[in-house]
């Protein structure tokens, strides 16, 4: 059967269903790589900028702070051993990454069950290409409103479609992006998702 979403207008309306690639929204669900590809992309955006200074790199304490023997104290070579107060870290943690390898055709895999996920219940739609002549939140509120999915919502569009991209960009539980950003995670995030025509192809290419 073949796997449909609607072409919805600025008030929300469905004229007819636009056809989606079966290979891309009608994939094999495989929740495996899914995890795996939406971990990767959260462990990337970890800035990993902790850290602390060793005895090595806290200032002073050059000379010995008491002689070596005499004093009835332990020896000590410097005040800026991790014993004392003000002194260095032992073992301190630095800097670090967080990222994780996943394959290709593992992240291609993850998007395509994502976006297969959406189409299995009827949360992808396709908003026209003329829908937007020119920005306005209200009519994409009323867009909303109408197809009656829940938030939180992913639009996806051109960059040159900068009249969907305003309309949507300052609602709540909304994100916007392009075809060269779309990540697993934004998909899973998603409740519903709304393509527009020109960005479909290019969604599409990216999940082959």
């Amino acid at each position: 059967m073949p796997v449909k979403a609607p072409l919805l207008d600025t008030s929300g309306n469905s004229s007819k269903d636009v056809a989606l690639e079966d290979a891309i929204f009608g994939a094999e669900p495989k929740p495996h790589l899914v995890h795996e590809t939406v971990r990767a992309e959260l462990n990337a955006r970890r800035a990993g900028t902790r850290g602390a200074k060793s005895r090595g790199l806290v200032s002073g304490g050059r000379s010995k702070p008491w002689r070596q023997k005499g004093t009835g104290r332990a020896r000590a070579g410097t005040i800026r051993a991790p014993q004392f107060t003000g002194g260095g870290i032992a073992f301190p943690p630095g800097n670090r990454t967080f990222e994780v390898k996943v394959n290709r055709k593992a992240r291609h895999a993850a998007l395509r069950s994502a976006l297969s996920d959406h189409a299995a219940h009827g949360t992808i739609a396709v908003v026209g290409s003329d829908a937007f002549d020119e920005p306005s939140t209200k009519q994409a509120v009323s867009l909303l409103d109408a197809w009656q999915q829940e938030l939180p919502l992913l639009v996806i569009a051109r960059s040159d479609e900068e009249p969907l991209i305003k309309s949507f960009r300052n609602l709540a539980k909304t994100v916007v992006t392009v075809p060269g950003e779309l990540e697993v995670s934004q998909v899973v995030w998603a409740r519903s998702v709304l393509v527009s025509e020109g960005a479909l192809e290019a969604v599409q290419a990216r999940a082959a």
